[in-house]
């Protein structure tokens, strides 16, 4: 029997050569009629042998290729129209959108053969692409995914592109980004502080590998904005990078030529050779190989792991391979503003740091800077959600009420947009402090909203009312008529976990963080919760961390030894002697007396001492304590630097005691604190006191645990906060979890940070009754 069946299948099928496998399934079974593109999705009208089309259908689905993620398929019967063959035909424009925008993809085996293949007519292009591979965000303008929609509109085919481009038996068949030397995008070099272009094409590549070779620094522009480069074996460069860019200690990520290499600086598990090697290419968190010298150690120093990446363009790969030595690749911008894009924009903002800008005339739609994931008990973490991962899209077990845009908080922001069963996190934003990356998130919800034509009727935002996200989204709302929700932060983390893993029924929440305001006015930050979503949605504080002051509020963040000050104080029950303990500890390790006198007037007369149950100001407390860092160079330093020194192999811990608190309980750290005291007097070592401090947060996480299975009865615990970045406590805990009974969630698909916060607001927003206001007691 013959029939005719009109297909639409939606789902991120634009941009991974589906239609080129729909083109050749069909031709193979025999079938007639054609494929297109569309904003709902890819349409297929398809005419043949009955049984022929069940085939084609089961196999649509069954033998897709790798990155086509089909979300759903709606057949409908059409009358017959004696179609002739099965034709690729020109993507149809207008309606509903339903197609989800392919993230960039890393150069495939392929392409990098031909690549460095000298009779293959793009030997050394750095800008070859096929269907399979290259840029797909960042070029995109509109949908459906063609190219009259993307950044490459303004560069014709020649006759072999369009003849490649044709041809449904190439590799390059309806590849938007085809290009060659003829008729694509181009290199040039300039010199910091020109306009004047000093080299082109293969002598720009040639100029720019010497510049590197001879400790230089080139800024590179990449497929989601520019890079800062330079040569990773030189002390001297990465000094004069470090310098420049005003980034003092904050580790750099490298490039290195491929995986072998990767393996002469680090150890690399199977599970992180798949994680480099994927076709997302993060940056992977790999513990250094003792011995190898190839990368200077101020690259990522006091850390025990490198920040490591393959080639994932051309370009890359071509200067990698030239230069045969590792390369620091850090964003292409100064502390705290977003990437630079735009070439003039780059020149201006980078020109005191940068010696050569190696770029490139294809224009960048879409910000996006590399993503950054670790192996967390055997799987991928990411870290930070951007380049080859955003904005891949998350099915949500809930179904929205409304569309709903999510704005995330003030660090490490990102959005998120939803709308049905769909949310759609945005790429890495960035924090929020300057002014230009409060822009660029403006910039990047426009986009979003413009390709996705999603209209938000709902903004959610965090508690805090001076984050700058908050302030965004009290703007944004009159201007699309939409309902503001304020969520609390922890509660958002919790649901951004079972969010994540489709859990929407009642979950033990443990958030570890730096700080979130809660809703009593206090600053949160060790949080055990019990959240439910959806029509019976709930968030209950059931214990946390005892609050300790906070002397002069984010000023602790900057300044460990102000949290070890608070801490040796509540320790030794909130009187003098924690103080004067500390004090012989700690003035003569570095710290000004004066200003210690100063901070600990400020506690004990409680002036400018907000309370915090902060995890993030215990582990600040700790490193200070054992004298490790004082003054934090960046957020996060100190317990980055705790967690590389800690001992693994000690099984000391220091006590974890739980008290009853009102209707909820507290963890106080008291003990632990004086333990860290005493080990210190004693002299145990820096190593060990860190391993047993690791010890005593994995007990606190269970001791909190089984605190809430007992109040509620429940076993499902979600792990969630920036401590849980902390691979060595994320695994310890959820292993001693799991050995309780307990199943355990962990951030997978959006980072446990303040990076995954907008999805879990979006959720919660998002699914609540509109009456109500989102709130956690």
């Amino acid at each position: 029997m013959v029939e005719r069946r009109l297909i639409v299948v939606e789902g991120m099928v634009q941009g991974v050569g589906f239609r080129p496998f729909v083109h050749g399934l069909a031709n193979a079974l025999e079938l007639r009629g054609s494929v297109r593109n569309a904003p709902a999705g890819v349409l297929v009208d398809v005419e043949g042998e009955t049984d022929a089309i069940d085939r084609f259908l089961q196999r649509l689905t069954t033998d897709s290729p790798p990155l086509a993620a089909i979300h759903d398929v709606d057949v409908r019967g059409a009358p017959l129209a004696a179609q002739r063959g099965f034709t690729v035909a020109a993507s149809a424009t207008g309606g509903a959108r339903a197609t989800h925008i392919p993230p960039d993809i890393a150069s495939c085996d392929a392409c990098v053969a031909e690549l460095f293949d000298p009779a293959d007519r793009r030997h050394r292009y750095p800008f070859i692409t096929c269907a399979h591979c290259g840029p797909r965000f960042t070029i995109v303008t509109d949908l459906p995914y063609d190219r009259p929609r993307t950044t490459m509109a303004s560069f014709p085919m020649c006759d072999a592109c369009r003849a490649e481009y044709e041809n449904p038996r190439d590799r390059r068949f309806h590849a938007q980004a085809i290009a060659c030397w003829g008729c694509g995008p181009s290199l040039s070099l300039t010199v910091a502080g020109s306009r004047e272009t000093s080299a082109t094409g293969e002598v720009a590549m040639s100029e720019a590998v010497t510049a590197l070779r001879r400790g230089r620094i080139v800024a590179v522009k990449g497929l989601g904005g520019y890079h800062l480069a330079c040569n990773a074996s030189s002390s001297a460069a990465v000094a004069r990078l470090r310098s420049r860019k005003h980034r003092e200690a904050k580790p750099f990520a490298i490039m290195v030529r491929d995986l072998a290499a990767a393996r002469t600086l680090c150890a690399v598990s199977d599970a992180e050779a798949a994680l480099l090697q994927s076709p997302a290419r993060p940056i992977v968190l790999l513990f250094k190989r003792a011995g190898s010298n190839d990368v200077v150690d101020d690259v990522a120093p006091t850390l025990r792991q490198f920040g490591v990446m393959l080639p994932y363009t051309p370009l890359h790969h071509l200067l990698l391979m030239a230069l045969d030595a590792p390369l620091v690749m850090t964003s292409g911008n100064l502390r705290d503003e977003p990437i630079a894009i735009d070439d003039d924009d780059a020149r201006f903002r980078l020109e005191g740091v940068a010696d050569l800008f190696l770029s490139h005339d294809r224009p960048i739609a879409a910000r996006c800077d590399d993503s950054v994931a670790r192996i967390v008990n055997g799987r991928p973490a990411i870290l930070r959600r951007s380049r080859g991962y955003a904005p891949q899209p998350i099915a949500l077990s809930l179904s929205l009420v409304a569309p709903t845009l999510a704005v995330g908080g003030q660090l490490k922001n990102s959005f998120s947009i939803g709308d049905g069963k769909r949310a759609w996190p945005s790429q890495h934003i960035g924090d929020l402090a300057h002014t230009d990356t409060s822009r660029a998130l403006h910039d990047g919800i426009d986009h979003f909203t413009r390709l996705l034509g999603v209209r938000p009727r709902v903004i959610a935002h965090d508690l805090h009312p001076d984050y700058r996200s908050t302030r965004i989204a009290e703007s944004l709302a009159p201007e699309l008529g939409a309902r503001l929700i304020a969520v609390q932060h922890h509660h958002a983390h919790v649901a951004a976990c079972m969010a994540e893993h489709g859990v929407a029924s009642a979950t033990i929440g443990i958030v570890f963080d730096g700080a979130g305001l809660g809703t009593d006015g206090a600053i949160w930050g060790g949080e055990f919760m019990l959240v439910e979503l959806g029509e019976r949605a709930r968030c209950e504080r059931l214990g946390s961390l005892r609050y300790v002051p906070l002397p002069g509020g984010d000023a602790a963040a900057r300044s460990p030894w102000r949290s070890a000050c608070a801490h040796a104080w509540a320790a030794h029950g909130g009187d003098a002697s924690g103080l004067e303990r500390h004090a012989a500890l700690s003035t003569s390790d570095g710290i000004d007396a004066v200003a210690y006198r100063a901070v600990a007037q400020m506690i004990q007369r409680d002036v400018s001492c907000p309370r915090t149950s902060s995890i993030g100001r215990l582990f600040d407390a700790a490193a200070s304590l054992a004298g490790l860092r004082h003054i934090s160079r960046f957020e996060g330093d100190a317990a980055m630097e705790l967690e590389a020194i800690a001992d693994r192999s000690t099984t000391r811990s220091y006590p974890v005691d739980v008290a009853a608190s009102g209707a909820s309980w507290v963890i106080d750290p008291a003990a632990i604190v004086r333990g860290i005291m005493d080990d210190v007097e004693h002299g145990r070592s820096t190593s060990e006191i860190a391993g047993a401090f690791h010890n005593a947060i994995r007990d606190l996480v269970v001791a909190g645990a089984e605190e809430a299975r007992r109040a509620t009865g429940i076993t499902r615990v979600a792990l969630s906060g920036g401590v849980f970045q902390n691979a060595l406590l994320a695994e310890r805990g959820a292993d001693a979890l799991r050995a309780r009974g307990f199943e355990v969630l962990l951030h997978r698909v959006v980072p446990c940070n303040d990076g995954g916060l907008a999805l879990g607001q979006l959720v919660i927003a998002g699914t609540s009754d509109p009456a109500r206001e989102a709130a956690c007691a």
